[in-house]
């Protein structure tokens, strides 16, 4: 399970070091992708998987199920932890994502979210200003 917020940076070669305790789910590879809200998704390959199949499985029929296929499943790339614990992040992710130096990674149960710092501290001050109206709209829907 993933979660909590971390602080970290990409390295001048696109390399992220992932927060250490999550590096053991993420050992046999993972795949990250364009996310919502201008971030990116990284998932385990188990959870992949089962999105992706998800995906596949859509009406092509449907304009907006296509196009959220191919929001996710084109922007996907398959990374590797190196020794040090880092992936690379692609250079047209990182453009999708409009990172900088310094990123934010999120915890969201089944995947991770990587955003730019400035992008992430607005989302989550908007977010929080209206955290009241979400609570109550989650309560309609017994969460």
């Amino acid at each position: 399970m993933f979660i909590g917020e971390y602080q970290h940076s990409i390295d001048e070669k696109g390399r992220l070091a992932v927060p250490s305790k999550f590096r053991d789910e993420l050992a046999s590879g993972a795949v990250v992708t364009r996310g919502l809200d201008q971030c990116l998704f990284v998932y385990t390959l188990t959870e992949w998987e089962k999105l992706a199949t998800k995906l596949a499985n859509l009406p092509i029929s449907k304009a907006n199920t296509r196009a959220f296929a191919r929001l996710m499943l084109s922007g996907a790339m398959d990374v590797k932890l190196d020794k040090q614990g880092r992936i690379v992040l692609p250079d047209y992710l990182k453009s999708y994502a409009g990172m900088s130096k310094k990123v934010v990674v999120t915890g969201l149960y089944n995947r991770l979210e990587i955003w730019d710092e400035a992008t992430w501290k607005k989302y989550k001050d908007g977010t929080e200003k209206t955290s009241g109206d979400i609570a109550e709209q989650l309560g309609e829907l017994d969460v």
